[in-house]
């Protein structure tokens, strides 16, 4: 029987695709998009984010989500030092995100406060995601806009605390198939992973609108 970290990562892959593959996000890593659009893209990370960390200290001591909330994946104070950097001190001022943003973090702060087990669903998609697929963003945006390699602007990407992202996210994925829930329970969790997914899509589909290619 597959252990619960290969269930998640394969029945979430199509989700995870069409994520990685949205127009916007194409567009981006492939260079076709100016600063302007990764700053943007930046900010809506920033709500994000604020939602999963802003929420993590009261899980720390949860059962079932408490060992997963790693002070080394903390991903706010690096994108708050990116946005300063991006948009210049009064970054907060201008902060706006979008509607699809508004619904993902809402959905990330209702799993913290209601349901631990699906707030893992979002942890293990973003900060997985970010030590993998993140790093490919975070070198084209050094290529693209001249960014000091890990330096500010993709300090975001940085996780100066994990010295080996490979042995990290294999006790990450551990901690996964050891997580004290049942079988349904954790047909859920793989529920609210592809949810998790789509709201991602969604912010992706909203920043296409604000940022299209033209032809």
């Amino acid at each position: 029987m597959d252990s619960f970290s290969t269930l998640i990562r394969t029945a979430s892959h199509e989700q995870h695709v069409e994520a990685e593959t949205s127009t916007f996000m194409s567009d981006l890593v492939g260079g076709r998009l100016g600063v302007d659009a990764y700053a943007r893209y930046t900010e809506q990370l920033w709500f994000v984010y604020e939602a999963l960390e802003a929420t993590a200290g009261r899980l720390a001591a949860d059962p079932v989500a408490g060992p997963f909330v790693r002070p080394e994946l903390m991903r706010l104070t690096s994108l708050e030092r990116d946005l300063a950097h991006l948009r210049g001190p009064d970054w907060r001022a201008a902060l706006t995100a979008l509607p699809a943003t508004e619904a993902y973090a809402a959905r990330v702060r209702e799993c913290a406060e209601r349901w631990p087990a699906g707030y893992i669903a979002h942890h293990y998609t973003r900060y997985l995601g970010d030590l993998s697929g993140g790093q490919i963003i975070r070198d084209r945006a050094e290529r693209t806009w001249g960014f000091t390699k890990k330096g500010d602007g993709v300090r975001f990407y940085v996780f100066e605390g994990i010295g080996n992202p490979a042995a990290f996210k294999r006790e990450y994925r551990e901690l996964l198939d050891g997580i004290r829930a049942d079988d349904l329970e954790k047909q859920r969790v793989v529920t609210e992973c592809k949810r998790a997914f789509a709201l991602n899509t969604a912010v992706f589909r909203g920043l296409g609108e604000e940022f299209p290619l033209t032809a």
